[in-house]
């Protein structure tokens, strides 16, 4: 293992400082290499190519005009990346979606881009996990399970 000296400004070490005592970890270099692994893997998912799951948090105005046309417009393009939806009622004028996606990762990307970049929705992110493609095969054959 190699030593690595770093400056970080003081707001941000309090923050790196507040999360060792919200997760328990045992010293900061714990902490920064959970850290900068995290950074590594999100990079990685950035420019990755080929198949992913992935989940797409949203959270809108349910009263901004014609989103909700325009959600539904966007979802049905692109029915064959999305596997499910979530809808919750978190107050009078806010919802939150959750899709669960499944496809090329770039295509995945864009389209989540489309939806969290809607005038209206207030909050998006969405999360990336690269599949091996003999992962993401379908089948014909039935599914036995046992009780």
């Amino acid at each position: 293992m190699q030593r690595v000296t770093l400056s970080l400004d003081d707001d941000l070490l309090a923050e790196v400082d507040a999360l060792i005592q919200t997760r328990g970890y045992q010293n900061r270099s714990e902490a920064v290499r959970d850290l900068v692994r995290a950074g590594l893997q999100d990079a990685a998912t950035t420019s990755a190519s080929g198949p992913c799951i992935a989940a797409l948090f949203y959270i809108y105005d349910h009263e901004a005009r014609e989103l909700s046309r325009r959600l539904t417009r966007t979802f049905h393009d692109h029915h064959d990346l999305s596997l499910t939806s979530l809808h919750v009622h978190l107050d009078h004028g806010s919802c939150l979606e959750v899709s669960l996606l499944k496809g090329e990762t770039q295509h995945v990307r864009t389209f989540a881009d489309k939806v969290i970049t809607e005038r209206g929705v207030r909050h998006g992110q969405v999360i990336v996990v690269p599949v091996d493609p003999d992962e993401t095969h379908s089948h014909q054959h039935p599914h036995h399970h046992h009780d």
